[in-house]
């Protein structure tokens, strides 16, 4: 039996798999988990009406558990978690926080207008943290095995490469090695490029918040 997820779909292109972070972790995480689903591409900015009945706010993801629809990406990992427990992708405590705010920074030095406002140096910080912590765990967050820490940071390194490269003309410093090897390692996984939005609806779906 799949499960049925609802994600957004590419803007201009309903048919296409869209832009959405958060819909590619829980993605990942079925991918990684064997668990067979079934996929609905929503249209975020024309929001059909059986979508806002299982979505009041218009949220995606939201997946469909025992005749229940669940939004937020956090809870439904940790539901595919518990109902699919094999292979584990559960991340020890002490390292479930790790990155947790590159997503943040990237955001406020993407939306940045003002080049001295510090937000560049922001996040050169949190990469920097992640590199020094990927020098002594890695390769993954956790060590060896990937977890759901790095499902959830993955795409979001998958959409800072891009923007930054695209809307600032900024890359990841090359002296942090390891973050390098580390996005490498996760983009080039089967259930990673399986999943991904095209580059070109990620710039599209970005596009008009840097330019707000």
């Amino acid at each position: 039996m799949a499960l049925e997820i609802c994600v957004k779909a590419a803007a201009g292109a309903p048919d296409i798999l869209g832009d959405c972070p958060f819909c590619q972790r829980v993605l990942l995480t079925l991918e990684e988990k064997k668990v067979p689903y079934k996929l609905n591409l929503v249209n975020l900015s024309d929001k059909p009406q059986w979508f806002l009945e299982i979505s009041p706010e218009g949220k995606v993801p939201v997946v469909k558990f025992d005749d229940k629809w669940v939004a937020d990406s956090d809870v439904i990992v940790g539901i595919i978690e518990d109902k699919f427990p094999e292979p584990s992708l559960k991340t020890p405590p002490e390292f479930a926080h790790v990155g947790s705010k590159i997503f943040g920074t990237f955001i406020s030095f993407l939306k940045s207008k003002d080049a001295n406002n510090g937000s560049e140096q922001d996040l050169v910080i949190e990469l920097k943290a992640l590199d020094e912590h990927l020098k002594g765990n890695g390769p993954f967050i956790a060590g060896e095995k990937i977890t759901a820490v790095d499902l959830g940071l993955g795409p979001k390194l998958y959409h800072l490469e891009i923007t930054l490269g695209h809307f600032k003309k900024w890359t990841v410093p090359e002296s942090l090695t390891y973050v390098h090897n580390y996005m490498k390692s996760i983009f080039g996984r089967e259930s990673f490029v399986k999943t991904k939005a095209a580059k070109e609806h990620v710039i599209e779906g970005w596009a008009p918040k840097v330019n707000a």
